[in-house]
């Protein structure tokens, strides 16, 4: 006899998904975060291509995690923003921050190379 629909059990997604922080959701396992997964899937992905992105991980744990996304989609939406936010905030204040005397030199090496190269 068949299982009713309404006793399926809930998704296992803390068998799949880590927080190790407020701001930081990751594959268990892994150094993928949620929104990995979630980009790729943004961007029109089926989970058997982000599989290819990801060799180590499981079809069906990208299959759990997109319908936790699914199912979750305006906290997991509010919680990318929070990442997006953060990394255009800290890009900015490094962009915003003189480069070391050690950078400089190395910036100057580079175009020396490149104009020895392209004698």
């Amino acid at each position: 006899m068949a299982t009713p629909l309404t006793t399926i059990l809930p998704l296992p997604v803390n068998e799949y998904l880590d927080s190790l922080g407020s701001d930081d959701v990751r594959i268990k396992g892994h150094r993928i975060g949620l929104e990995h997964i979630v980009h790729r899937y943004h961007e029109g992905y089926s989970p058997e291509q982000i599989a290819q992105d990801f060799p180590g991980l499981e079809l069906k744990a990208i299959y759990i995690i997109i319908a936790y996304y699914l199912h979750n989609q305006g906290d997991v939406d509010a919680y990318i923003a929070r990442l997006d936010a953060t990394f255009k905030d800290d890009y900015q204040s490094w962009a915003a921050t003189p480069p070391s005397p050690a950078s400089l030199r190395v910036r100057e090496l580079r175009a020396q190379r490149e104009r020895v190269n392209q004698q």
